[in-house]
């Protein structure tokens, strides 16, 4: 920490969030810690006045996510929970087709999340395998995110059956001293049905060779359909069934990149692509915007009702596993 706030030219720093709640200079509170980590100081941080932003998952489960949230609206503060690819072009343009009604009555919506990193067994036990801190595994860490884009996107599911499975059910421990169960999961496969009668498809793991960080989409409607690439985040692929040309008829690739494209007023020359990390800069400026203009963050921040929403359905996924049975999606008001 020291070395940090010398780096990057800070006047003081502290490893206590304590102080940053009390400290009357503070403004915004932007919690990026461990699960475990979220509920106590996001909480305390609304009660002094400060605006919120938090890491995703928003809690460990939907409890701790709902107290968080009626926080937030008692201090009426400004608050976000970091689902950052809501912040990418081509998902915006996703978003905005959507919404003007140009893929028509939603059927399908399917999304995978796929990642390699804990895939030998003598990694060790991190804090993203202990339940007690994170609360779940790729469901938590993976899940949550195309979780809330099935939301942002097609919209609210009603019921939901799924299963888990953890694939290696004991680590080294972080000290070297012998074994550590795991508790959570290291995938998860969901069938969702949505209010608005759309069906789709849920998967996480950490457990897929090859993909590092793999996180793609499909929306099939009555007029057309989108898919989206994480790995090729500047495009969106498009296909419209009243293309006029039947030989032309199949997806074609938008390179989301033009001026007029969602976000690039403010990058570069067309055609001049951005990267991962970009999207967590439109989040923060949307974020920050949002309280220097006194606006709300929606309707494409999401909010801690967001976030508890998503802790809901990661709630009723392994209620689904455990008892093989589907859940009811129940959102408290």
């Amino acid at each position: 920490m020291r070395e940090a706030a010398a780096r990057y030219g800070y006047d003081h720093y502290t490893t206590d969030w304590k102080e940053l709640v009390s400290d009357p200079q503070v403004e915004v509170f932007d919690n990026v810690g461990p699960n475990n980590l979220h509920a106590e100081p996001c909480i305390a941080a609304a009660k002094a006045g400060k605006h919120v932003l938090c890491e995703k998952p928003l809690a460990r489960n939907a409890q701790e996510a709902k107290r968080m949230w009626d926080a937030v609206k008692a201090a009426e503060v400004k608050h976000m929970c970091g689902f950052s690819y809501r912040f990418v072009p081509a998902i915006r343009l996703a978003k905005e087709m959507l919404d003007a009604g140009e893929i028509g009555e939603i059927y399908h919506f399917r999304a995978s999340y796929q990642q390699e990193w804990i895939m030998d067994a003598d990694f060790p036990q991190v804090w993203r395998l202990n339940k007690g801190v994170s609360g779940s595994g790729a469901l938590g860490d993976l899940g949550a995110h195309i979780i809330d884009l099935g939301r942002f996107l097609v919209g609210e599911p009603e019921a939901i059956s799924a299963t888990t499975r953890t694939f290696i059910p004991e680590r080294p421990s972080p000290d070297g001293k012998g074994t550590v169960k795991v508790d959570v999961d290291d995938a998860f496969e969901a069938i969702v049905r949505f209010s608005n009668g759309a069906v789709g498809t849920l998967e996480a793991s950490r457990f897929c060779s090859g993909r590092k960080n793999h996180m793609t989409f499909e929306i099939n409607g009555s007029k057309g359909s989108l898919a989206f690439d994480l790995e090729k985040l500047n495009s969106l692929q498009v296909y419209l069934r009243e293309e006029a040309n039947p030989q032309l008829h199949g997806f074609r690739e938008v390179l989301v990149t033009e001026s007029d494209h969602p976000f690039y007023s403010v990058w570069w020359p067309h055609g001049h692509v951005l990267g991962w990390e970009h999207a967590h800069i439109h989040e923060i400026n949307h974020f920050l915007s949002a309280i220097v203009k006194d606006e709300s963050v929606e309707p494409y921040g999401a909010t801690f009702e967001d976030g508890y929403k998503a802790a809901v359905i990661c709630d009723a996924i392994l209620a689904s596993a455990e008892t093989h049975s589907e859940q009811k999606i129940i959102y408290e008001a």
